[in-house]
C-alpha cells in the first residue's frame, strides 16, 4: 500500500469515506501526522495488517475505570482503513510526563486487559533502531552500538520469569489526562517523526513497559529514584530496568543522540540495586 506524505492532509475522498464533514486541521504534538475533522482524528495507515488488528482490539476492549482508549471509526464500507488512512474518535486530555506513577498505573491496567491476546503475526519483521535495540535488550542479537555504557548493562542481563504479552512500548508521552476521567492510552502503536517509521507494539513482559516509563522519567523529566522503589514489587523489576536502559541507550546511540551524562547516573543507580 502506498503511503500519504507525512505532511499532506487527508484528501476529500478520505473525508467522505469516514463521514468527516469539516476541513481537516493538523493536530499539534504527537508522534506522527494526525489531522482533526470535527470529532474524528485521521492518520495515515502504517501497514494494513496492523491497522486492522489494532482497530479490532480497541473496538472490542471493554470500558474500565483504569484507563480509556480512543475508539476506531470504520469507513463507509465497514473496513478499518480507506485510501491509506484510518480514523479514530477524538479523545480529550493532555500528556504530562511528570506524572510517571499515574502513567505506570494506567499502563498496568491497560496491559492487564490485553494479557490474553495471542501474539500478532506481524511482530518481529521490523528492522529499525528501536526494533534492533529491543532485540539487543532481550538477547535476540549481539550486535550492539559502540557506546561504553552498554557493556556493563549487557553483562548484567539475567533471565526473567514474567510471561510475554502484547504491550505499548512508549507510554510516558502517550497517556493523556482529563479531569474527572480515567487516563487515556493513545498512539498505540506510535509513529515517529519526521518520517513514518513502523514501530509496532512489543511482545514483552508487561512490566517492561513500566520500566521504560521509569527510565524515561528519570533521564528526561527529573523524577526521583523513589519512582524505582515504588514499583519494585513488579516482577523482575531490576532486570526489566536493565533492559529498558539497553533499549533506550542502544536506539539513541544508533541515531547518534545518546549522551553519557544523561544515562550514567541511572545506569549506576540500577546496577547498584539489590
Amino acid at each position: 500500500m502506498s503511503r500519504s506524505p507525512a505532511s499532506a492532509a487527508p484528501p476529500s475522498v478520505v473525508l467522505t469515506a469516514f463521514g468527516a464533514a469539516e476541513a481537516p486541521a493538523l493536530l499539534p504534538g504527537g508522534q506522527g501526522p494526525a489531522w482533526r475533522s470535527g470529532t474524528l482524528v485521521l492518520k495515515p495507515v502504517a501497514t494494513a495488517p496492523e491497522t486492522a488488528w489494532r482497530a479490532g482490539v480497541l473496538h472490542h476492549l471493554p470500558d474500565t475505570p483504569g484507563f480509556r482508549v480512543a475508539r476506531p471509526v470504520p469507513a463507509a464500507d465497514g473496513s478499518w482503513a480507506a485510501h491509506g488512512w484510518e480514523a479514530w474518535r477524538l479523545i480529550g486530555g493532555s500528556s504530562d510526563p511528570h506524572r510517571a506513577d499515574d502513567v505506570i498505573r494506567a499502563g498496568e491496567a491497560f496491559h492487564a486487559a490485553l494479557a490474553d491476546l495471542p501474539r500478532p503475526r506481524f511482530l518481529g519483521v521490523r528492522d529499525n533502531p528501536w526494533s534492533h535495540a529491543d532485540r539487543l535488550a532481550w538477547q535476540e542479537t549481539r550486535q550492539a552500538p559502540d557506546f561504553p555504557l552498554l557493556e556493563p548493562l549487557l553483562a548484567a542481563l539475567r533471565p526473567v520469569s514474567a510471561p510475554a504479552q502484547i504491550i505499548h512500548g512508549d507510554l510516558l508521552g502517550n497517556v493523556v489526562f482529563e479531569p474527572g476521567l480515567p487516563p487515556a492510552i493513545i498512539d498505540w502503536p506510535p509513529y515517529w517523526r519526521p518520517a513514518i517509521i513502523d514501530w509496532p507494539p512489543y511482545w514483552r513482559p508487561a512490566a517492561w513497559a513500566s520500566a521504560v516509563v521509569a527510565v524515561d522519567a528519570l533521564c528526561w523529566y527529573e523524577a526521583g529514584p523513589g519512582l524505582l522503589d515504588r514499583w519494585a514489587h513488579l516482577p523482575d523489576w531490576r532486570q526489566l530496568l536493565v533492559r529498558a536502559l539497553i533499549f533506550r541507550i542502544a536506539a539513541h546511540a544508533t541515531l547518534g543522540g545518546a549522551q553519557d551524562d544523561t544515562y550514567r547516573p541511572l545506569v549506576d543507580l540500577v546496577l547498584n540495586r539489590d
